[in-house]
C-alpha cells in the first residue's frame, strides 16, 4: 500500500473538520480559565476565591460518568453524535451570553452557578466532539488529526484571552460576554455542514452495555498493571503546566500589564506561536511516533513552565511577556497534541465516547483540583516559587513515560 504524503495527511475535509472541532472544543474551556479569573479580577474578587473559582470545573473529571448516555442514546434530529453536538453548543452560546449581565460584587455564588453550568455544557460537548474525531479519523491520520484539533483549540483561546480583554477596556462586561458567545456560531455551522462520520452507527444496546464495556475493553487490551500507569500517566503529564496556567491572566495583571497589553501582545504571540507549532506537530507527528512526541514536547512544556518564573523576576517587560505567552502556547499547545493524539491510540471505536471522556477526565482532573488551591499557594510562596513548584510537578509524568511510550519502542503515529 502507498505510504501517504504529509500533503495528503494535512490537506484534506477531515483536517478542516479538526479545526472546527477544537476551536469549538477550546472556546468554552479558555472562558472559564482567562476570561472569567480576568473578569473577577478587575471586579476587585481576591486570588484564593478565583483559584478556587477552578472547583467550577468539575464536569470535565467527571464527565465519563454521562458519556454512556451519549453512547447509547441517539436523539431525533441529525444523527448519532451530531444530535448532541447541537444542544449542547446552544446551550453554551446562551449561558455564555448569560454570563455579563451578572455583577460579581453582588451575587459570586451565581456567577458560580453559571459558569458550572458552562463547564458542564462544555463537557459534554467534548465527549460528542472527541467520540466523532476519533470515528472520523483513521489510525494513521490519529496523529496529525489531533494535533491539527488541539492548535485549533488553543487559537480559541485568542477570543475570550485576547479579544475580549482589549474590548473589556472600552465595552460593558455584558457586551464582551455577548460578542464571545457568538463565537459559539463556529461550532454550529460545523454540526450542520458536517455528515456523521460512521453511516450506521451501532450503539451499544442497554445502558448497562454502555456503562461496564468500555472499561472491560480497556483492561483486558492493556493488562491490569499497565492500565493502571496508562491511567497515572494520564494525570500527571500535564500537572505542572495546567497548574502553571491557571491563574496566568491574573498573574499578568499582578505583574503589571493593562487589559489592552495583556490582549494584543497575547494575540500576536499567540498567533504565530500557533502557526509555528502547528507546522511543527504536523511535521513530528507524521515523521515520528506518538511515544517521541510526548518525549520530545514533555521536555518543551517544563522549559515553557520555567518561562513564567522568569516574567515573574523580570516584571512588565512586554517583549518578555510576548516571548512567554508564545513558548507557553508553542510547548503546551504541542504536549496537549501528543497527548490527546496518545488518548485516541487508546480507545477502541466501539467505546469511543465513554473511553475518551475517562482518559481526558484524568488529564484535565490536576486542572480543576489542584488548580483550585493555587491562589492559596501563590500567596504563600509568590509567583516565581510557585512556577519553580510546578515546574517540578511536571517531572513526574515524563517518568512514566519510561514505561508507557518508551522512545525506542516502535509505535504508530
Amino acid at each position: 500500500m502507498r505510504q501517504q504524503t504529509f500533503k495528503e495527511a494535512i490537506v484534506n475535509k477531515r483536517m478542516l473538520i479538526c479545526v472546527f472541532t477544537g476551536f469549538t472544543s477550546g472556546l468554552p474551556l479558555y472562558i472559564i480559565i482567562q476570561l472569567i479569573p480576568a473578569w473577577l479580577r478587575v471586579e476587585g474578587v481576591g486570588l484564593a476565591e478565583i483559584g478556587f473559582f477552578a472547583l467550577v470545573g468539575f464536569p470535565y473529571t467527571w464527565k465519563f460518568l454521562w458519556s454512556p448516555l451519549i453512547d447509547r442514546y441517539t436523539l431525533p434530529f441529525l444523527g448519532h453524535r451530531r444530535g448532541w453536538m447541537l444542544v449542547t453548543q446552544l446551550a453554551l452560546l446562551v449561558s455564555i451570553a448569560a454570563m455579563g449581565f451578572i455583577k460579581p460584587d453582588l451575587s459570586i455564588w451565581t456567577v458560580a452557578y453559571l459558569a458550572a453550568a458552562v463547564a458542564f455544557f462544555s463537557a459534554s460537548q467534548d465527549i460528542v466532539l472527541d467520540a466523532y474525531r476519533r470515528e472520523l479519523l483513521p489510525d494513521k491520520e490519529l496523529g496529525i488529526g489531533n494535533a491539527v484539533h488541539v492548535q485549533a483549540f488553543r487559537l480559541a483561546g485568542l477570543v475570550p484571552g485576547s479579544l475580549a480583554l482589549i474590548l473589556a477596556d472600552h465595552l460593558p462586561w455584558r457586551v464582551v460576554f455577548v460578542v464571545v458567545a457568538a463565537f459559539m456560531a463556529v461550532g454550529l455551522v460545523m454540526t450542520l455542514a458536517i455528515s456523521e462520520a460512521i453511516k450506521n452507527p451501532t450503539p451499544p444496546k442497554t445502558l448497562r452495555e454502555a456503562v461496564v464495556e468500555p472499561f472491560r475493553d480497556f483492561v483486558q487490551r492493556q493488562g491490569l498493571g499497565s492500565a493502571a500507569l496508562i491511567l497515572a500517566f494520564l494525570f500527571f503529564y500535564k500537572l505542572g503546566d495546567n497548574m502553571a496556567t491557571a491563574l496566568s491572566t491574573p498573574f499578568y495583571i499582578d505583574v503589571g500589564f493593562s487589559l489592552t497589553q495583556i490582549g494584543s501582545i497575547a494575540k500576536l504571540a499567540a498567533l504565530v506561536a500557533v502557526i509555528v507549532g502547528g507546522a511543527i506537530g504536523g511535521i513530528v507527528m507524521v515523521k515520528l511516533s506518538i511515544n517521541r512526541a510526548l518525549w520530545l514536547f514533555g521536555i518543551v512544556q517544563i522549559l515553557s513552565i520555567l518561562g513564567f518564573a522568569w516574567l515573574a523576576e523580570v516584571g512588565a517587560n512586554p517583549w518578555v511577556l510576548g516571548t512567554v505567552v508564545a513558548f507557553e502556547y508553542l510547548g503546551v499547545g504541542l504536549g496537549a497534541a501528543a497527548l490527546v493524539a496518545f488518548m485516541a491510540r487508546m480507545t477502541s471505536l466501539v467505546f469511543a465516547a465513554t473511553q475518551f471522556a475517562l482518559f481526558s477526565a484524568l488529564a484535565s482532573t490536576p486542572r480543576i483540583f489542584a488548580n483550585a488551591i493555587t491562589g492559596v499557594i501563590v500567596e504563600r510562596i509568590g509567583w516565581t516559587g510557585f512556577f519553580l513548584l510546578c515546574t517540578a510537578l511536571a517531572v513526574p509524568g515524563m517518568l512514566l513515560l519510561l514505561r508507557v511510550a518508551p522512545w525506542h519502542e516502535p509505535s504508530a503515529p
